[in-house]
Formats: structure tokens, sequence, C-alpha cells
């Protein structure tokens, strides 16, 4: 026997063993990755370029099934279709290098990409913020209407095939990949697919049952990857759902703080018959983007005549420090607090919902979805909500308005926002900033007008804790 002699489990799955080498020394199989129904994979190095590369392969454990010459041969044409889907080296998509043969397997080398899966994410940090989720869930539909295009389906967009891949020496560098492309699902025989992780907790019940091939079922799958994202938790088994009648726990009661219009889109996409959920992939990533405020344009509204076109024209040109300048002066201009300087709890309590809205919609389009009033709202809500002090420490954490326990003021937040800093380089939620609030008692006042000091003093902050109750409580009404 050659080098690359095969070992046999006791599953009767074909494996390399670890450090073997494989086609005349070019490659060095590192360690077994896992499999699904047709094809088993390897993290392997490239001895000559020194690269670290997957390779796929056909699962013996399927050779009993009367079709799997056929599937053999789809194989092939498979890995074709995936390569010409990365000819332009798609961002969001495993890249194919090479096609060989191998003791009489056909093998594909691919990507090996760093970081994990967002299913080891979920499983080892918790639910993902929805700005996040959203971020990479966009990712794979935007990669996946690019492959619609060219008539392939992945049908396993579940969080195992999911990569999220991180350069540890750029801060917000992730950003997801999805693998397993067109080989585990597409080519799976159907009595198959349910050995697959993804496929029996994120599939509908039409692929296992009937291996139906639609964009209708990647809609579903990716859909499910966003609920298992955002809550923490896999959807109703859509067999479950089907045959026992079991509900579809709907997200928005794991997770109070979601979004209604993110609840929707992920309640549509998972529906249950193929007829009722979005058609397209991006159907489904309209109703996804209308959630994020990313539509083509914010109408600039406003109850009291105030023109918001400034506001929009500096985030358009990523001028966060100005805009966020601007959106003070404007928001004291709507409350007719310009003489004051400050807002009071009154002027809060009665500040318009429309000029709210657009101000929101604005900064959550040009932030694609990073700052914005109903971002902070829904970290206020991820902090419990409350009116006291532990839940409002909570959210100045969280939005990096606190530093060491200690409040920053006006001078350490410009610190962040000059130069040409990215939005990305900030917190979820950091802007805007709108200085001073001012609760019943004044307390902002007097110490804002009173001293240059970078940091608030603690014993100060009860003016600005009345003010953000009031001010998230604005929010939730206006249904930001």
């Amino acid at each position: 026997m050659s080098q690359s002699t095969l070992a046999i489990n006791k599953s009767g799955r074909m494996f390399w063993q670890d450090g073997q080498l494989i086609y005349n020394g070019k490659y060095k199989i590192e360690k077994y990755l896992g499999g699904g129904g047709f094809a088993l994979t390897y993290q392997a190095m490239h001895t000559k370029l020194n690269r670290r590369v997957v390779i796929k392969t056909p699962n013996i454990s399927v050779q009993r099934d009367p079709d799997y010459p056929k599937y053999v041969e789809r194989f092939k044409k498979e890995a074709q279709m995936l390569a010409m889907c990365c000819t332009d080296s798609h961002p969001h998509i495993v890249q194919v290098f090479d096609f060989f043969e191998e003791d009489g397997r056909y093998c594909l080398e691919m990507q090996y990409i760093a970081g994990e899966s967002l299913w080891e994410c979920v499983q080892r940090q918790g639910k993902l913020p929805e700005t996040k989720a959203i971020k990479y869930i966009r990712q794979m539909g935007l990669a996946l209407v690019d492959v619609h295009k060219k008539g392939v389906f992945h049908l396993d967009v579940t969080p195992p095939n999911i990569m999220l891949n991180f350069d540890p020496n750029v801060p917000n560098s992730g950003k997801a990949v999805l693998i397993d492309f067109g080989i585990a699902g597409d080519m799976s025989p159907p009595s198959t697919l349910s050995r697959s992780f993804g496929n029996k907790v994120f599939a509908p019940y039409e692929l296992t049952r009937k291996g139906i091939r639609h964009p209708t079922v990647d809609v579903y799958c990716l859909a499910g990857s966003l609920y298992y994202a955002i809550t923490g938790e896999r959807p109703t088994n859509s067999f479950d759902r089907k045959y026992d009648q079991e509900e579809l726990v709907s997200p928005k009661q794991l997770v109070p703080s979601l979004s209604d219009a993110v609840n929707e889109a992920i309640l549509q996409g998972m529906a249950l018959e193929a007829k009722d959920r979005p058609q397209t992939m991006e159907e489904w990533l309209n109703l996804l983007s209308s959630s994020q405020a990313n539509q083509t344009e914010v109408i600039l509204a406003s109850d009291v005549g105030v023109n918001y076109q400034n506001i929009e024209n500096l985030l358009k040109a990523e001028k966060w420090k100005a805009a966020d300048e601007e959106t003070t002066r404007v928001m004291l201009k709507v409350a007719k607090r310009e003489q004051q300087g400050w807002l009071d709890s009154e002027s809060i309590e009665n500040f318009p919902c429309t000029d709210l809205r657009t101000i929101d919609q604005l900064w959550v389009k040009y932030s694609n979805g990073h700052f914005g009033f109903s971002v902070q709202k829904r970290i206020w809500l991820e902090c419990g909500g409350k009116v006291d002090y532990e839940t409002e420490c909570c959210v100045g954490d969280r939005l990096g308005w606190r530093k060491n326990g200690r409040w920053l003021r006006e001078e350490g937040k410009n610190t962040v926002l000059s130069g040409s800093a990215l939005f990305t380089d900030l917190p979820p939620g950091h802007l805007p900033w709108v200085d001073p609030w001012v609760g019943r008692d004044g307390a902002w006042r007097s110490l804002w007008k009173g001293g240059a000091t970078m940091l608030w003093d603690e014993e100060r902050m009860s003016g600005w804790r009345s003010a953000a109750a009031v001010f998230f409580s604005r929010v939730q009404t206006c249904k930001l």
C-alpha cells in the first residue's frame, strides 16, 4: 500500500491518519474535521506552499447506495460549479484551489478559514447582539444571491457551516464565510440528509423528506441561523411543526428587546410551507434591510419644520463627530431649548416622535445599524430595561459612556471621535451622544457650565440618571 493508505473506522467511514502525506507528498493531513451525509473534511498543510487548506472527499459509508456512482459524478460537476461561484474571490464564499484524485477518491482542496463557526461562537459566548448577528447573516445572504444566480443552492446554510473569520490584530475585523458549498447539501442522497446536525435542526421539512431544491430552502435555513444567533436557542424542528403541530417559538418571546421588524423577518423566512416564505433571497434580505433602516432614502420628516439635511450630509460623509454635534443642536431647536442649552425631563417627554424617528433612521442607515437611538434602546432593554443605577451603569459600559467605572464627559468622547476614526472603532450605540441631558434637578446644567474635568463626579450623576430613564422611555413610546 502507498503512504496514503486508507484506514477504516468503526462506523465504516474512510479517514486519513494525522500526519499522513497524500498526493505524492503535496499535502500533509493535520486532523479530521468532520463530515456529513456524503463528504468528509480534513485540515491539511500544502507542503510546497506552506499553506493550510481543507480537503474534502466523498464518504465511502454511502457506497452501498445504488446511486453512489451518480453522486460521485455530481461531486466532480459540483466542484466545477463551486469553482465558478468563487471565480471573483467572493469575500463570503469559501475558495476552491484544486481538484485531484487520490487512491481512487476525488478530492477538493479548499480555503482554510481561521476562526470558529457561528455554532461554536454562540455555544461559547451566548447569543449575539442583534446588530452583529444581522451583519453576519446579511453577508451570507448577499453571497447566496450571487450563487443562486448561477443555479446553485447550498441547502445547508446552518450555524456549523457559517465560519466567523477574525484577524486578532485588526479591531472589528470579523466577517462570515460560507463553507461546504454545493457538496454536503446539494449532493447528498435524501436518505443521508437527516444525519447532518444542521439539516435536522434548521432545514425545512420539504428538503429532508423530499429532497426539494429551491431558493426557499436556503431562505429557511438562513432565517433559522439568524434565529439561533440572536436567541442562542435552536428553533423548533420543522418535522415537529408539520406533523406534531408544535409551534415555532417567536424569537421575540425569547429576546423581548428584539426589534419587531427582525422578529417578523425571521418568522416569515421560517414559514412552515415554502409558498408562504419570501421566494428569493433578495426578497428576504429586503425584509431584513428594512429592520436596519437601510432603505434607499430616509424621509426627512419633522412635526415642527426642522431641516435634517445637514445631519444627513455629515453622516453620509462619515463625519461622526460633526454629525453628533449637529444632532445635539437640532434636538435643542426641536425642543425650543436653544437658549437653555440642555434638555429637561419635560422636553424629552414631549419630544415629537416623528423627529426622533427621523434622527434615528439617519444614524442607523449611515452607520449600517451601528448607531442610533433604537440601538441604544435595544441595549438598555438587554441590560434589563429598568430605571435603576445598576441598569444605567450597564448601559453606560455597553455604550462606551463610562470608563473604569466613571462617567465620561464631552471632552472624553471627543478624543475618541477625533481624526478619521471609523464608526466600527466605537461600541454599538455609542452615538448620538446628545449632551447635555439633565433631570428635574438641573444637576447637569451647573456641572456643565462649571468645569472642564474629563470625568463626571459619580455623586452628581442623579440628573443624568433621571433624564436617561425618561429618554429611553420616550424612545420606547415612539416605537423606535
